[in-house]
């Protein structure tokens, strides 16, 4: 397969898969975005597999079986990959290059495995601390990947791209909870729902979502001290890496923002942002890049997720 037949196909899983973030990739440079799409395709790729789904959707019933077997098949694929052996698979051969071409260090790509083990293995998230180790592993390591895809190799920033992946997973969390209850997945902390009375998440009671609204705003109280730390890391990226990422974090935000005003009706519907809104947003993006240049004294990190040796 050809290199440009490799990026078209990673282009056309993300286009499918991800439309918010097919949006922002539009605004990185073309060797940048190329690499982004190649990486997010392989990050897709391995949730689908373990979730039994097509491009983030259509789970199939029975998908919890054979769950670890296809897990250790995507480490053995991926560590092939890795090492320069991909296979046919195109988002294998993708990732291969992907790795080559930026030094990816492979241990990242484990992380990001180790996350989807958390989901096939049902960890339990007792605490908000338990919660954030599950975003780093699912997403805080995708951004600690794009940070290095965009040439970031100072630590402190590269923490700063990890925060803004946790933010992002927090909202997730927040915006998906009845549809992550009736698939079996809770990543609420439970001494959070503890303090609301509530034992497990019944997807199919109304009179449970005043108490689960509030504890999703807890999450979203903690995403935005993530999105906080990550506007300071984009004053080091080039400017048009640092446009993508921004608008990225509007969009995210504003789905926080949404859920927020819709209070217990939160979940009566998918919140999302309509393509009118995303270009504002891409606006608005712009001057939090200029912010980002001028207030370059920053916000501290102190209290918040330390990832993987980066713990004293």
């Amino acid at each position: 397969m050809s290199s440009d037949a490799v990026v078209a196909a990673s282009a056309e899983a993300i286009r499918t898969g991800s439309k918010s973030f097919a949006a922002a990739a539009r605004l990185f440079d073309p060797l940048t975005r190329d690499d982004c799409v190649m990486l997010y395709a392989w990050c897709r790729h391995c949730d689908d597999v373990i979730d039994g789904q097509e491009f983030g959707h259509d789970a199939r019933a029975d998908y919890r079986n054979g769950q670890e077997q296809r897990l250790q098949e995507l480490r053995s694929q991926t560590h092939a990959a890795a090492t320069g052996n991909p296979g046919p698979d195109p988002v294998f051969k993708a990732l291969s290059r992907v790795v080559a071409r930026k030094a990816m260090p492979a241990r990242h790509l484990d992380e990001l495995l180790d996350g989807f083990a958390m989901d096939v293995r049902e960890r339990r998230y007792e605490t908000i601390g338990d919660v954030l180790d599950y975003g780093y592993h699912v997403a805080g390591v995708v951004g600690v990947m794009m940070a290095i895809i965009m040439g970031v190799r100072d630590e402190a920033t590269i923490d700063r791209a990890s925060d803004l992946g946790i933010g992002f997973q927090l909202t997730n969390i927040a915006r998906d909870v009845v549809d992550d209850a009736r698939a079996g997945r809770v990543y609420l902390p439970a001494d959070w729902l503890a303090q609301e009375g509530l034992s497990a998440i019944n997807a199919e009671d109304p009179s449970q979502r005043a108490a689960l609204f509030r504890v999703a705003q807890r999450l979203l109280d903690e995403a935005e001290l993530y999105y906080q730390s990550a506007l300071v890391g984009m004053a080091q990226l080039p400017w048009r890496s640092a446009w993508a990422i921004a608008t990225a974090r509007r969009v995210y935000r504003a789905i926080g923002t949404r859920l927020r005003a819709l209070g217990s009706n939160a979940w009566d519907s998918r919140v999302s942002t309509s393509r009118a809104e995303k270009l504002k947003l891409l606006t608005l993006a712009l001057g939090d890049v200029a912010v980002s240049r001028i207030r370059r004294e920053g916000v501290s990190r102190a209290g918040l997720y330390q990832r993987p040796g980066r713990r004293g």
